[in-house]
């Protein structure tokens, strides 16, 4: 085997393709902040529009559209390419914060958010297919370290900085600020994605990504019917993951019944948006997509309980119960950096393995540690340990759904996992809402019972996780030793895109 060429060597790539990353990296920067901004100021600016009672919504509203924005997205940019998609999602993301910045009422704030989550849906698909279209698969455990780590910073100083701003300049500005921000920082990435048109499967793409019987090539690609089909089956999954934040809210008699009824027609409508065999977790892509879903909802099902926990249960105030929240923040992206620097010398398979069982850990142990009613700071460090096992797995799941992606379904695919990530958690967030009103946890702390029912529902999801992770496989961009050869056509056209 000879040692590839200089110019072919990873740093090399990556040096050549930096202006791209950096954009990608204030883009996804800026969309976390607005995540954690909008958390912050949510109820101030609920009590002065006096709309409460759509306080709620203003969350769940902008995770439903963005469901529908990303099947759209997929199929846009596999039939024209990432470039008319990418702006029209910043676009409408851009139009929604304008909207909201400039509302004088909670129904038009609500209206705005829609927008906003409508084009983030769009802009998280597009921005997988460029990374997919962009750069050669080994550098894209790197790519996905950088994505992790841009929300580091905003998940630590996006509160504090988010109420300064509400303090000194109106909470307005926390909407409209990200607005005038996402502008410059977009302009770099549309030169990008101009170049980078309609992936073919004749060869044109990259040879490694080639289809495989676990991602066969969707030959309705193409076809409007389908793509309305598909948009239809989104909407319905959007109404259902809006059943599911209600059903939390309602009385104990009904709140069960909405909560199963909205999650049967969540996953039901979800199925013809996921790879055939999703749901059975085949081998490959399908579980790939399962897998995602499964840690998401387990994830994110427990961590709204961590600091509610330390909160009700050990009398945390505010600030220091986001202690835990921020480690596994941090937890995140190191891990994902070290996966990242480690590249193809550690196997995505093993990476989401490793994953999976320190967020079993994670879990599992804050559900041991509240049942003993072990000090918070038990608490914390295991849920640190969730956050670096998120970091492994989910960078290297987006890695695995790529190197077992055809080119012209790179956005299909793209969007099947944005979907199983947005299902996974709305439907944990809910049910786990559920399991915690019905065992009492509706008022002051008044024992462990709620909070070890939440983490215990999280924990089978993560040990579920676990077990489908040894089926995502070895894509064929992983079982290749070398790198392209340079002077391919898929090699050029990669490093003419940037």
């Amino acid at each position: 085997m000879t040692a590839p060429d200089v110019d072919t060597a990873p740093d090399a790539m990556w040096r050549a393709r930096r202006t791209t990353a950096y954009a990608m990296f204030a883009l996804v920067v800026l969309v976390a902040f607005e995540s954690f901004a909008v958390t912050t100021v949510m109820p101030q600016v609920a009590d002065l529009l006096g709309g409460r009672e759509l306080y709620a919504f203003a969350f769940a509203g902008p995770l439903a559209t963005g469901a529908v924005g990303m099947v759209v997205a997929g199929a846009w940019a596999d039939r024209r390419g990432p470039a008319a998609p990418f702006a029209t999602g910043v676009a409408l993301f851009v139009t929604g914060l304008v909207v909201a910045g400039a509302a004088q009422s909670m129904p038009v704030l609500v209206a705005g958010r829609l927008a906003q989550g409508l084009g983030g849906g769009v802009v998280n698909v597009t921005l997988l297919v460029a990374v997919a279209r962009a750069y050669p698969p080994v550098l894209h455990p790197r790519v996905f370290a950088w994505f992790s780590t841009a929300w580091v910073l905003p998940s630590i100083v996006g509160p504090s900085l988010a109420g300064l701003v509400a303090e000194l300049a109106g909470w307005r500005w926390v909407f409209l600020g990200v607005a005038v921000l996402v502008l410059p920082a977009t302009v770099p990435l549309l030169a990008t994605v101009r170049r980078l048109g309609r992936a073919e499967a004749d060869g044109t793409a990259p040879a490694a990504a080639a289809p495989t019987p676990a991602a066969p090539s969707d030959a309705g690609t193409d076809d409007p019917g389908d793509a309305a089909r598909r948009v239809g089956w989104a909407v319905l999954v959007a109404v259902a993951i809006l059943a599911l934040n209600v059903a939390a809210t309602l009385p104990v008699p009904w709140s069960p019944v909405v909560a199963v009824g909205a999650a049967v027609v969540a996953v039901a409508a979800a199925r013809p948006l996921l790879p055939v065999g999703a749901l059975r977790v085949r081998h490959g892509l399908p579980s790939v997509i399962s897998t995602r879903g499964l840690l998401s909802g387990a994830f994110f099902g427990a961590q709204v309980y961590v600091p509610y926990l330390l909160v009700d249960r050990d009398g945390w105030g505010a600030t220091a119960s986001g202690l835990g929240l921020s480690t596994a923040a941090l937890a995140w992206s190191a891990s994902s950096v070290v996966q990242g620097r480690l590249g193809s010398r550690l196997r995505s398979r093993t990476a989401v393995r490793t994953g999976a069982t320190l967020l079993v850990v994670g879990v599992a142990g804050a559900a041991l540690a509240t049942a003993l009613d072990l000090p918070a700071g038990v608490v914390v460090a295991v849920w640190t340990a969730s956050g670096a096992g998120m970091g492994l797995a989910s960078s290297r799941l987006n890695v695995l759904l790529l190197g077992w992606s055809a080119p012209q379904d790179q956005g299909r695919n793209s969007a099947a996992n944005s979907i199983a990530d947005s299902v996974g958690a709305a439907l944990a967030l809910a049910l786990t809402g559920v399991v915690f009103v019905a065992a009492g946890g509706d008022g002051p702390y008044g024992g462990p019972g709620p909070f070890v029912g939440a983490f215990a529902l999280t924990a089978a999801l993560a040990v579920a996780a676990l077990l489908v992770a040894p089926r995502v496989g070895v894509p064929r961009t992983e079982r290749q030793d070398v790198e392209p050869d340079p002077s391919s056509g898929s090699a050029r056209a990669s490093a003419a895109a940037t």
